[in-house]
């Protein structure tokens, strides 16, 4: 399947006319894989604030879906643009425990993606903050995250 996957991206970049040097392919579980592009045309791939990202995001997951009949969570990414802007998520997420924590105040975060907030659930969730919850607050592009103690 990976090999197909890795296919189907160079034969879509090559028919869309973008230079790439490399596909780099992690699976990270079962069901879990990361894409990343290395490409001397970054921009192009990536588009304004991800948003080709994460089109071409859904549309591997949608010919992996028709192809192998299983659902796979794909992170797509281009020179590792957006695992640096994780990376960004989580500093920025960490100091905001760290000031909850200290004064007993919830702290919201700057208004994020969908998946971005993800991140940022999961990884209050998951990281041994037994102490501390967190909301989702806002409509639309305005949606962020409210770290808070738990009650």
């Amino acid at each position: 399947m990976e090999k197909n996957i890795k296919r189907f991206i160079q034969e879509f970049l090559v028919h869309l006319g973008i230079d790439f040097t490399d596909i780099e392919l992690e699976s990270l579980s079962d069901n879990k894989i990361r894409i990343n592009v290395v490409s001397d045309q970054p921009s192009l791939l990536i588009g304004h604030h991800g948003e080709n990202l994460i089109a071409m995001q859904k549309l591997i997951k949608v010919v992996i879906h028709k192809n192998y009949g299983e659902n796979v969570d794909v992170a797509f990414d281009v020179d590792n643009y957006r695992k640096r802007q994780e990376e960004n998520v989580l500093t920025i997420t960490k100091q905001k425990i760290e000031e909850v924590r200290a004064t007993g105040i919830q702290a919201a975060l700057p208004p994020m993606s969908p998946y971005f907030r993800r991140i940022v659930h999961l990884f209050v969730r998951e990281s041994g903050y037994k102490d501390l919850e967190t909301q989702s607050m806002g409509q639309g592009n305005y949606r962020q995250v409210i770290i808070k103690m738990k009650n």
